[in-house]
């Protein structure tokens, strides 16, 4: 029998750990982003971990499977796990490029050399919806939500397919249930989406908050009215996530994905 020894880092949070096998080192990886506590992770976003204090529950299935692949890659040899993931990171890498296209091709690579993966690919959920592919957009947010109930920001992109698909009361009765986002902006936008409001009061509620607020609030009411067919209103407000200081200086996948739905429609300040 032969004796496989993985050797584990452990990066702290406030209240827990988080393990990296040796094979997947964060300076090695093709890009890296930081999380407010200057804390480097890889093949995740801070887009869901903007506040220290709610870290770990918020990014606890962001960094497992990633990590539990490059261990049953240690123990098993395998090249397949490995591989996926760094598909992941190149069609993470080509979406914030524009090229939603080539991210999903990616993304579906990823699946087919670690099917494991396809229930936490909700960047794959993303280009399927940019790229007008809703019923399966939403099949891949419905998994994602089934993995992780306490995602209010999957929800509400769940409900954006449907709203496609099938119009906005019928989206809202499918709505997907989450527990209590512990952002105050997306608490007020899961409610806006799942039980109709004015985009208009979440923004001004965070006109004046911190800079990731006001983009997310902006970011959310443009997607509202973009499923309320109100293209004017929605160009307005995306325009602003996107010139809005955190949009223009941060790492969030988010933030690049504003950039994203701006570039798909045409949409610029002139």
């Amino acid at each position: 029998m032969t004796t496989c020894t993985v050797n584990l880092r452990l990066y702290p949070s406030r209240s827990s750990c988080f393990c990296y096998s040796s094979s997947f080192s964060p300076s090695s990886t093709p890009f890296t982003l930081k999380t407010p506590n200057k804390l480097l992770f890889y093949g995740v976003t801070p887009s869901k971990m903007q506040y220290q204090q709610t870290l770990a529950p918020l990014l606890s299935r962001r960094l497992f499977l990633p990590s539990v692949s490059g261990i049953w890659d240690a123990l098993t040899g395998g090249n397949s796990p490995r591989e996926a993931v760094i598909s992941i990171r190149k069609g993470m890498l080509l979406f914030r490029q524009g090229d939603v296209s080539g991210s999903l091709t990616e993304f579906d690579r990823a699946i087919e050399l670690d099917p494991r993966q396809k229930a936490y690919l909700w960047q794959r959920g993303l280009s399927l919806y940019y790229l007008d592919r809703f019923e399966e957009g939403a099949e891949q947010f419905r998994l994602d939500v089934a993995q992780n109930p306490n995602d209010t920001e999957e929800s509400i992109w769940c409900f954006l397919c449907e709203a496609q698909i099938c119009g906005i009361d019928e989206a809202r009765r499918k709505f997907l249930e989450a527990s209590v986002d512990p952002r105050p902006v997306m608490r007020q936008a899961y409610n806006m989406f799942k039980d109709g409001g004015d985009p208009e009061k979440l923004v001004s509620a965070f006109s004046n908050g911190k800079e990731h607020e006001y983009f997310y609030a902006s970011l959310y009411a443009g997607l509202y009215y973009e499923s309320q067919n109100n293209p004017e209103a929605a160009k307005v407000h995306m325009l602003n996530a996107c010139q809005s200081p955190y949009g223009l200086r941060s790492d969030d996948y988010m933030a690049a994905l504003a950039k994203v739905h701006c570039l798909s429609r045409n949409w610029n300040s002139n």
